[in-house]
């Protein structure tokens, strides 16, 4: 045991940063563009029945989010505590640390058992008076609602593999959900092999058989492989402590991928007012820029845990550095998705059976939104680095500022010209001053924090 544990010492503290975030960060943004890959198949599949079928399923990402947003969350509190205990050689703090987050992905998971039960219906009713649409979202949500136990148990059991730096064995899981997933979709939403036809149904189906795929698959693996952490099963007691020290870090991620919820329910009353093929765009949207965003967020799961590790550690040049190769990969990312929004959203919309309206409006909505992209990167990064050096709060203050301060109050004042292309300049706007925040809370976390690490 002691031996694996200097091990794991030795790869985040010795290792060359650069192939370190690289060895750490690639495997995790494989695996997230296979989940890009499968949110967009998804709709794609959806789509094909009718655009009531995907404007339902858009409808439903504001509790999708919210259900990220929660074990996300406690993923992002968990991975930290538990990295940083690792680099502090406390390593009963990290097996309690690694325990008390798979309880927490377990009350995570019975708070949404109820939304899927009581809030699915009144949710749906005040977006849309249609019927078909409000009976496709019925079906769709109350079944990723009550079913995400797989999601849960995926979330908080990769989180330790990445913990402890075994990001290989996340793209593994994460792969292997989204491939039964994507199998399944057809299979399920339009009766092929004998099954029947389940329509937006299957598609949920489809979707929560591959999440608990996932999380099974990430139990073995963790028994299996992950020896630096010992799960306390017997005798367990939840230790509020440490609960709180995780949460102190999660909450403010929580917060900032609610705020994202709200921000996308308030975004689609806004664009039913003009049409609903214009949320059924904005939906499209965020299917699309997730093949951008996803493999940033994957470049962020590897980063985390460097940070906390040499943090605790106190290897500020180490800390130093992978951020700043953090940054310089995101925004060469960001500038890839830019250039592809720009040349080819007429293609990445007929992907979804768009109609000549779904094309007049998706295609300068694309356009005018990915130039965010270009700021997009830096911003992401450094909320991640607020939130690996427990400061979190400032990731917060900057989403907020973003998505409710900024964001949807433009959104509503350019609905006002009555041209709904206008709408779309939002995101720029709102992405300019989330630049502005971000360096000013770079300058203070750098003055306050990471210039005193390793000063005794």
């Amino acid at each position: 045991m002691e031996v694996k544990k200097t091990e794991q010492e030795n790869k985040m503290g010795v290792m060359p940063v650069n192939r370190l975030l690289i060895t750490m960060s690639l495997p995790m943004m494989i695996s997230m563009l296979v989940q890009a890959l499968y949110n967009v198949v998804d709709s794609i599949f959806v789509s094909k029945i009718n655009e009531n079928a995907l404007t339902a399923v858009s409808l439903a990402f504001p509790i999708q989010t919210l259900m990220i947003a929660l074990g996300a969350g406690t993923g992002v509190g968990v991975n930290a505590i538990l990295s940083k205990s690792l680099g502090e050689k406390d390593f009963d703090k990290a097996d309690k640390s690694a325990s008390n987050g798979v309880f927490l992905a377990l009350v995570n998971y019975i708070i949404f058992l109820l939304v899927g039960i009581f809030v699915t219906v009144p949710f749906y009713m005040s977006q849309t008076k249609d019927t078909q649409i409000l009976e496709y979202g019925k079906q769709y949500l109350t079944i990723v609602c009550c079913c995400s136990f797989g999601m849960y148990t995926q979330f908080i059991f990769e989180r330790l593999l990445q913990s402890t730096g075994k990001t290989f064995y996340t793209m593994i899981t994460q792969g292997t959900g989204a491939i039964i997933n994507i199998i399944l979709d057809p299979i399920f939403i339009f009766g092929y092999l004998g099954m029947p036809r389940m329509g937006v149904a299957g598609a949920a189906v489809a979707t929560v058989i591959g999440q608990i795929a996932a999380g099974i698959l990430a139990v073995i693996i963790n028994e299996k492989k992950n020896t630096e952490i010992k799960l306390q099963i017997r005798g367990f007691k939840p230790d509020m402590k440490i609960i709180k020290q995780i949460y102190q870090v999660g909450i403010p991620s929580i917060i900032m991928q609610s705020i994202g919820s709200v921000m996308t329910y308030g975004m689609n009353q806004i664009l039913l007012a003009f049409t609903s093929t214009a949320a059924a765009v904005f939906g499209v949207y965020f299917k699309l820029q997730s093949f951008i965003f996803m493999p940033v967020f994957g470049l962020n799961n590897g980063m985390v845990p460097i940070v906390a590790y040499n943090y605790g550690a106190g290897r500020k040049d180490r800390l130093i550095e992978t951020v700043k190769l953090s940054i310089i990969y995101a925004m060469c990312l960001m500038v890839i998705g830019f250039l592809v929004f720009q040349l080819m959203p007429v293609k990445l919309l007929m992907l979804f059976e768009a109609s000549e309206t779904m094309l007049a409006i998706g295609v300068p909505a694309l356009r005018t939104i990915s130039y965010s992209f270009l700021l997009a990167g830096f911003c992401i990064i450094c909320g991640t680095m607020f939130q690996a050096l427990g400061n979190g709060v400032y990731s917060m203050v900057v989403s907020i500022a973003r998505q409710l301060v900024v964001l949807l109050p433009a959104a509503y004042l350019l609905s006002l010209t009555g041209e709904v292309a206008y709408v779309w300049w939002a995101f720029p706007i709102a992405e300019l001053m989330s630049l502005g925040l971000s360096v000013f809370f770079m300058i203070r976390i750098y003055n306050k924090v990471i210039k005193h690490i390793g000063k005794s």
